[in-house]
């Protein structure tokens, strides 16, 4: 059964919450009682979540953050005594290119983001969490956290990054109050992955998913989120790998023809 947030956990940080699969988890824990806290650094999109949010009588508000900005996020961790969740979402992969030609600048982006970004915002609200109680970090990482495929070494290298720091983080907390759940989706359509992953072509983005018949949805992995968090405080998923039906691994996905 999900559990109602106590008081001094009932703060929820979103990072990434301008779209996609952060803006949906950031509805869905709304929805389970947490006060959300929407960062990304398009404060127009955020600030026109928190909006909507509120307007359906729940609870949010909007902070513009860039999560690779040290200094903003240690300001950014002053405004809190306690924090209940944290929610890592922050990331994105840039280029499709082979190890031979690939861009490190692409590769540096991509590991500052879904890496440090991550280390950043979970080192500044971790004595928060630890505070509350009952904490809990959620990394999302990906099923590219886990194993290989051509042309994705950069992005994969990043999320075998966030997927080490979750699961070395678990490691050393243990005996605190704060559980560490890594989810790792694979095949998500949102309206920008993979249009972002490249650069604004539509027509390869499209490819993507060219064929099969129902991709997981940012509301598909919201869900997943917001049940793993929403688990009693003694019960720790520490990794849920979610896949639509039509994908059996990072290389095999079925596709109609």
């Amino acid at each position: 059964m999900a559990t109602v947030p106590p008081a001094a956990s009932r703060i929820a940080v979103v990072t990434g919450a301008s779209s996609g699969i952060g803006a949906a988890t950031a509805r869905q824990l709304a929805e389970a009682g947490y006060r959300v806290v929407l960062t990304a650094r398009r404060k127009d999109r955020i600030e026109a979540l928190a909006e909507e949010i509120n307007a359906a009588g729940h609870s949010a508000t909007a902070y513009q953050l860039d999560v690779t900005d040290r200094a903003a996020v240690d300001e950014f961790a002053t405004a809190f005594t306690t924090v209940g969740v944290l929610v890592n979402n922050a990331g994105g992969a840039l280029g499709a290119d082979p190890v031979a030609t690939g861009d490190p600048a692409d590769w540096r982006t991509m590991y500052e983001t879904n890496v440090i970004g991550t280390l950043n915002l979970t080192q500044a609200l971790l004595p928060k969490l630890i505070a509350s109680g009952d904490g809990t970090v959620v990394v999302v990482s990906s099923t590219a956290g886990h194993a290989t495929y051509e042309g994705g070494a950069g992005y994969v290298a990043a999320k075998h990054g966030t997927h080490v720091l979750a699961e070395t983080l678990r490691l050393e907390i243990v005996g605190q109050p704060v559980r560490v759940i890594e989810i790792a989706p694979g095949m998500v359509r949102t309206e920008e992955f993979a249009l972002t992953r490249f650069r604004g072509d539509a027509e390869k983005a499209a490819k993507v998913y060219e064929g099969v018949a129902a991709p997981l949805t940012a509301e598909d992995v919201a869900d997943t989120i917001t049940w793993a968090v929403t688990r009693p405080s003694h019960v720790n998923v520490d990794l849920l790998v979610v896949r639509p039906r039509a994908q059996a691994s990072n290389t095999k996905v079925h596709r109609e023809k």
